[in-house]
C-alpha cells in the first residue's frame, strides 16, 4: 500500500544518510559547547488592582447553585436557570416606617441598577406567595452599591423593632465581614399586612453589586439565616477573586470613541460611552446647545424635565436629561423616543447610531452587538428596554416597542447615560 511503501522508502534513505554521517564524523571539527540561553524576563501580567466592578455575564459569578439554595431555604423547589430578564414594579406607596431608614428593607433594590441576573424557585408549602427570588444587581460603581449596603446595614441595626402602621420586627443575623464583602439575613414580620405576614430576606454586597434574596417564611421549617448570610458573603468573596483573576489575564480596555464632525447630519453622529456626537455627558446644557448648530430647542416643561432638540427639518429629535443634584450637567442623552408607548418610531437613518445599531432595528441586533446585558420590564409604566453597560458606569439603554426579551422587539430609542451620576435613594 502507498503509506507502508513510503515508510520503507524513508527508512532506506535514513539508513544511507546515517552511514554517510558516520563516515564524516572522523574529520568533523570538535563541536563548540552550546551556551545556555539567559533566563527571559518574566511575562506574567501585572495583577489587576482596579475597582471591583462586575459587568454583564460576570454577574453569574455571584449566583448560588440550586443545591445551595435548597440547603439553606427549606421548601424551595423547581429552581430556575439564571435569567437576564428583570421585572420592576416601581410604583412606591405604602405606610411610612419609623424610623425612616427601615424603608430600605422594603425598597425595590433593582431601581437604578444597570444589570441583573435572577434565579427564582417555587415554594409549594407557602399558600400566600409561593415563590422566592435571588437577584444579583449591578450598579454603576462601587460607591453606589456600597452606599446602598450602608443603608441596609443601618436598617438591620436600627429596625429590630419599628413601626409600620403597627408593630414590625426584623429579626436578623450578620455574617462576620469578609475582606471585601458584607452580608446579613433575617425575617421581616409586619402586622400592617392584612392578617400579618413575614418574609425571609438576605443581602450581600461586594464591589458594585448588591445580592438580594427573599423567600417565604415557613414556620415549621424556617430558613437558616446564619448559613445564608455566610454563604452569600463567601460567594461574594469568591466572585471578586475570580473577577480579579480574569481582569489580570484580560485587562479591561476603554472604548476609543471615533471623531465627530459636528456639522455632519445627525445620522452620521456616533453614540459612544462619552455621549452623542458633539454632545458629551457631564457637559453643561449651555455647552451642548452651542455644539448643536441649527437645532430647534425646547426647554423643559416641568422641573427636572428634559431638554428637547429637533433637527433643522423636524425629522428627528433628541432629549437631554440633567443630573438631579446639579440641573446643569448632562446625565443622559436619548435619540428617538424616550418611552415604549410614545408616538410612531422615528426614522433611524436620520438619527445617531450606536455602531451599526439604529432606531428601527430589532433589539436582537443590539443583543448580538452588545451581549451580556439585561432586558427590563417596568410594570407600573409599561416601559421596556435592554441595558448594556460599561465598566466605567455608563449604560446604553435600547428602548423597545414591546418586551425586550422578545427578539422581534423593535428599538424605538437609544439612550446613553452616565449612571454614576444617578443619586442613591434617601430614606431620611
Amino acid at each position: 500500500m502507498t503509506r507502508s511503501t513510503s515508510i520503507r522508502t524513508i527508512g532506506v534513505i535514513g539508513a544511507v544518510l546515517a552511514a554517510a554521517a558516520l563516515g564524516l564524523a572522523a574529520c568533523a571539527p570538535e563541536p563548540v559547547p552550546a551556551t545556555s540561553p539567559s533566563p527571559s524576563a518574566s511575562t506574567s501580567p501585572e495583577p489587576y488592582n482596579g475597582p471591583a466592578v462586575f459587568v454583564g455575564d460576570e454577574l453569574d459569578l455571584l449566583l448560588l447553585t440550586p443545591e445551595e439554595i435548597a440547603r439553606v431555604l427549606p421548601g424551595a423547589t423547581e429552581i430556575s436557570d439564571p435569567s437576564s430578564t428583570l421585572e420592576q414594579i416601581s410604583d412606591g406607596g405604602g405606610p411610612e416606617p419609623a424610623p425612616a431608614i427601615c424603608f430600605a428593607l422594603f425598597a425595590e433594590q433593582s431601581l437604578r441598577s444597570v444589570g441583573s441576573r435572577t434565579v427564582s424557585w417555587d415554594v409549594p408549602a407557602d399558600p400566600e406567595v409561593g415563590i422566592g427570588r435571588l437577584h444579583v444587581l449591578q450598579f454603576a460603581d462601587e460607591a453606589q452599591a456600597q452606599a446602598r449596603m450602608d443603608q441596609l446595614v443601618a436598617a438591620a441595626e436600627q429596625c429590630a423593632r419599628f413601626d409600620y402602621n403597627g408593630p414590625a420586627i426584623f429579626d436578623s443575623v450578620t455574617a462576620e465581614p469578609g475582606d471585601n464583602a458584607r452580608a446579613f439575613a433575617g425575617t421581616l414580620s409586619i402586622d400592617e399586612i392584612e392578617g400579618g405576614g413575614s418574609m425571609f430576606h438576605a443581602f450581600a454586597a461586594v464591589g458594585n453589586v448588591i445580592v438580594q434574596l427573599w423567600h417565604p417564611t415557613l414556620p415549621e421549617s424556617p430558613a437558616d439565616a446564619q448559613a445564608t448570610a455566610d454563604l452569600l458573603r463567601d460567594r461574594a468573596e469568591e466572585a471578586r477573586a475570580a473577577l480579579f483573576e480574569d481582569l489580570t489575564a484580560n485587562p479591561p480596555t476603554p472604548e476609543q470613541p471615533p471623531t465627530t464632525d459636528a456639522a455632519a447630519p445627525w445620522g452620521e453622529w456616533p453614540i459612544t460611552a462619552d455621549g452623542v456626537g458633539p454632545i458629551l455627558l457631564s457637559d453643561t446644557v449651555d455647552v451642548a446647545l452651542a455644539a448643536v448648530e441649527g437645532a430647534q430647542v425646547q426647554e423643559p416643561t416641568y422641573d427636572g424635565g428634559p431638554w428637547t432638540l429637533t433637527n433643522a427639518d423636524g425629522s428627528a429629535s433628541m432629549q437631554i436629561d440633567v443630573q438631579e443634584e446639579d440641573d446643569t450637567k448632562i446625565s443622559s442623552i436619548t435619540v428617538g423616543n424616550s418611552r415604549t408607548h410614545d408616538e410612531a418610531v422615528q426614522d433611524g437613518t436620520v438619527l445617531p447610531s450606536r455602531g451599526d445599531v439604529r432606531v428601527g432595528a430589532l433589539v436582537a441586533d443590539a443583543v448580538a452587538a452588545y451581549p451580556g446585558g439585561t432586558s427590563v420590564s417596568v410594570v407600573s409604566s409599561g416601559d421596556e428596554w435592554y441595558d448594556a453597560s460599561t465598566r466605567d458606569g455608563h449604560v446604553f439603554r435600547f428602548r423597545t416597542d414591546r418586551a425586550a426579551s422578545d427578539p422581534a422587539a423593535v428599538i424605538v430609542g437609544i439612550t446613553v447615560a452616565d449612571a454614576t451620576m444617578w443619586p442613591t435613594p434617601d430614606f431620611r
